[in-house]
């Protein structure tokens, strides 16, 4: 069982040890470089929708059990422990709301990739994927503004008055508009689809990886001092994160590709649009971006290794190795 208490005193020595103010940190994060992520995310957010129609919707009502299951995973369970994951762990309270900005995000679409390599069930996680992005419009925001309004207050001079409306309307430009123009030429120009949507799904990742790379590298004097107060935190958080919708689906009698594809709806978080959100309403608070940037690095790196463990990849034959 895992011992919360131990954790809590890991990260008060590591507070002390390091006794740095994390919300004074400059982040190198320019408008160019959030309006290109803007793009990056609504261009992937349109790559998701070549693969999705109506039919993908109605599946939610000709099987309601496996997706109520996965949907009741990644909007109840998961944000629950991470309420009680933020208040258990001494940290200051921007990288707490960091965290709780990545629970309140929409799974992330590599998740799909990830569940299909996995040997998961793909059309539930492309379902889990549709369902819970099209309600982020108003959760998102609602849930943050709980969060931020009833439950943490910073004192660092932000504003954490946040507008539901407008956060809204952030949604809607990134998520809601990409997603109908993918459907609508799904629909009306299906062999254009097929011939360029692998391509569009490539290349919307390796611009996020670019993005991503070339801000951590624009900030790795911040990494460099400041990381070690969120690694463990991400990772603990990241990892339960797969075991709730695992487990939680094997408790529900689901088969093992459901549990898989739970299990990764869960567990990978769109942590880009975490990051847009801190930098338009936050203006990038130092706790709240770092937290969002390494766990949008961290869960790609935990999810390829699963999916190669689950795919019996180079992971799954090294570890078989070292058992013999």
């Amino acid at each position: 069982m895992f011992n919360f208490a131990v954790v809590g005193i890991f990260a008060v020595n590591l507070n002390e040890r390091f006794d740095m103010d994390v919300d004074n940190m400059v982040i190198h994060f320019d408008e160019g470089q959030l309006r290109m992520l803007n793009y990056c995310l609504g261009f992937m957010m349109f790559g998701v929708a070549l693969e999705l129609k109506v039919k993908d919707f109605i599946r939610v009502f000709l099987n309601p059990k496996s997706t109520l299951i996965g949907l009741t995973s990644q909007l109840v369970l998961l944000p629950l422990f991470t309420f009680l994951l933020v208040i258990l762990w001494d940290a200051p309270d921007s990288m707490k709301l960091g965290l709780l900005m990545v629970a309140a995000c929409p799974g992330g679409n590599v998740s799909n990739y990830l569940v299909h390599r996995s040997g998961g069930n793909t059309a539930l996680s492309i379902t889990l994927t549709s369902v819970v992005t099209m309600t982020s419009i108003v959760l998102t925001p609602l849930l943050f503004y709980i969060y931020s309004t009833y439950f943490f207050k910073i004192d660092a001079g932000k504003d954490l008055a946040v507008d539901p409306g407008k956060m809204i309307w952030i949604l809607v430009q990134l998520i809601l508009i990409p997603l109908i123009l993918g459907m609508t030429l799904n629909h009306y120009l299906p062999n254009l689809v097929k011939k360029v949507k692998s391509i569009i799904k490539s290349l919307s990742i390796f611009l996020l990886l670019t993005i991503i790379a070339v801000a951590l590298y624009k900030n790795i004097s911040n990494l460099e001092e400041y990381l070690f107060l969120v690694f463990w935190l991400v990772l603990i958080h990241n990892g339960v994160s797969y075991v709730i919708g695992y487990y939680w689906s094997k408790w529900c009698k689901e088969p093992e590709e459901n549990a898989r594809a739970v299990c990764f709806e869960t567990g990978i978080q769109n942590a880009g649009l975490g990051l847009i959100l801190i930098f338009n309403f936050f203006d990038g608070l130092g706790g709240m971006a770092l937290v969002a940037g390494w766990w949008g690095v961290w869960d790609l790196v935990s999810g390829f290794l699963l999916s190669e463990y689950w795919s019996k990849g180079l992971v799954k034959r090294v570890l078989n190795t070292k058992k013999l």
